[in-house]
């Protein structure tokens, strides 16, 4: 049997490509298991995420051909419009290849954590379809594990690598409880969406989103609990805010000094922290002469960020050596699989000879014989019976001058 990992992802296929070969969660029990009767498959699971669709399985063969064909068949796509876009990777590197991927080694963004998340979705919805066997359940755990590991004995998420997220861990820095502040995003673009999505997850107080188009703010605040506003409007809300993000194709200042001045007076000089992610400038530069606010440019991030990236890569790199190992593990229990049904029938013949010698041995004392004549007699039964077949065994080896297996036994049984 081989374990494989087909997929494509954002360096290999075009969003149109991943948008026809995406599986959303609600078809995809029905999905797993179409995929799972396949006769070459024996286990299957899914990753689909906007990034990628990667298939984990174990089949007869690394002849990719039937999963292929079953793509085809459900997308009702050729086989030509995407088979120039897969990757494939089988045993140790399906095992490297998924490790990679649940520590966001394979990810548009280096080490971003969501990925794990979404590794053990797809791990519970085949556990539940059905389609997880021995291997491939095992695989996942390790998988979880390896993962674990790698965040905890590397820095590979310990830092912000969005100015997005630059621009959140910075606030709360300066603020102790986001739970307790408002935030005036201005913008509707996909910068402030970010950033109303770190801050949401970092339990931001409110959310009040500005732009041009009220449409827009609304339909972006209302993923988040939050508040819209023309950008008229700004000046009113201006002096609620304790966190300002603008990022806006503006080609003027949408704040100066003098408004922000004002909101500050009315605030009764409460600090304002101001980030301008925008180019050219949202917020203009003299506002960073008034007290009480801390105005942060997208350089000024931009330069964190690069430093961070920096520290990933280097987490990284002792990442690929922590999989290294992992990898070895894994594969050395897949290895120790074949050894258990010998295992197993070595158990049941020597549990078989002891329930025989037992049974005699309790005859003999419901008969009437000396309790220590009866262990005697067992004790001496029991050791030649189990020793019996492997001493005539060694005798052929010796005679046939199988010298190889004599020395096996020698380890077998830690003879020295």
């Amino acid at each position: 049997m081989t374990l494989l990992a087909v997929g494509i992802n954002y360096n290999t296929a075009p969003v149109a490509i991943r948008e026809r070969l995406a599986f959303p969660a609600e078809i995809l029990d029905n999905t797993l298991k179409n995929l799972w009767n396949v006769s070459e498959i024996s286990e299957a699971a899914i990753l689909s995420t906007c990034n990628r669709t990667e298939f984990y399985y174990q089949a007869e063969s690394d002849d990719q051909s039937a999963l292929v064909d079953w793509i085809a068949d459900t997308k009702k796509i050729k086989p030509v419009e995407f088979t120039p876009y897969l990757y494939s990777y089988k045993d140790s590197q399906s095992i490297r290849h998924m490790f990679r991927v649940a520590c966001g080694l394979d990810s548009m963004i280096l080490g971003e954590p969501q990925i794990l998340g979404q590794m053990k979705t797809a791990y519970h919805a085949a556990s539940q379809a059905g389609t997880l066997g021995k291997n491939l359940s095992k695989l996942f755990q390790h998988t979880f594990s390896a993962a674990k590991k790698v965040r905890t004995d590397t820095a590979i998420g310990s830092s912000p690598v969005s100015v997005a997220f630059a621009a959140v861990q910075l606030a709360q820095q300066i603020f102790d409880k986001l739970s307790e502040q408002t935030a005036l995003l201005i913008g509707a673009g996909e910068t402030i969406e970010l950033t109303a999505r770190h801050l949401y997850q970092h339990g931001i107080g409110r959310i009040i989103i500005a732009n041009r188009t009220y449409d827009k703010a609304h339909a972006l605040a209302t993923q988040f609990n939050g508040y819209a506003i023309a950008l008229s409007e700004l000046p009113d809300h201006l002096a609620e805010a304790d966190i300002v993000v603008s990022s806006t194709a503006s080609q003027l200042p949408i704040l100066g000094k003098g408004r922000v001045e004002s909101a500050i007076k009315k605030r009764k000089h409460k600090p304002m922290f101001m980030v301008d992610l925008a180019v050219p400038r949202d917020i203009e530069a003299e506002v960073e002469q008034l007290r009480d606010v801390y105005l942060y440019t997208v350089d000024d991030l931009q330069n964190t960020v690069n430093q961070n990236m920096d520290s990933r890569r280097r987490a990284a790199e002792q990442a690929e050596e922590i999989i290294d190992t992992q990898v070895e593990h894994f594969l050395a229990w897949l290895r120790s699989q074949g050894a258990q049904e010998t295992i197993r029938d070595f158990r049941t013949q020597a549990e078989t000879t002891r329930d025989e010698a037992l049974q005699k041995a309790l005859a003999q004392l419901n008969s009437g014989s000396p309790a220590e004549e009866v262990l005697q007699r067992l004790a001496h039964t029991l050791t030649n019976k189990l020793i019996h077949t492997p001493c005539a065994q060694l005798r052929d080896a010796g005679a046939n001058e199988r010298h190889d297996l004599i020395a096996a036994s020698r380890e077998i049984f830690k003879l020295r």
